[in-house]
């Protein structure tokens, strides 16, 4: 994992303003899917890891509080993910 501290709601807001090249303080609270996917794709950069989300988690991301949530949750997965593939191999 690149970044040791996941995002909380203002930086997940940031996130989003720099989707739409607009203010923080403009973001709506919903989510939508190619918000989400952009979500996802900064996340990944930012942390180094690949998030497999399935069809349960992105229907859970409603909010840009669900979105923290879920998302901070999928790195965390994926990074012990990470950690426990590498301790396997020789």
């Amino acid at each position: 994992m690149t970044d040791t501290r996941l995002p909380g709601r203002a930086e997940v807001l940031q996130m989003l303003a720099a989707f739409g090249q607009r203010a923080a303080e403009t973001v709506p609270e919903t989510v939508g899917s190619l918000e989400l996917t952009w979500l996802i794709a900064e996340f990944e950069q930012r942390y180094g890891v690949e998030l497999d989300l399935d069809d349960e988690q992105f229907e859970a991301v409603r909010t840009v509080d669900d979105a923290t949530a879920v998302l901070s949750a999928a790195v965390l997965a994926a990074a012990g993910a990470d950690r426990t593939a590498g301790a396997a191999q020789p």
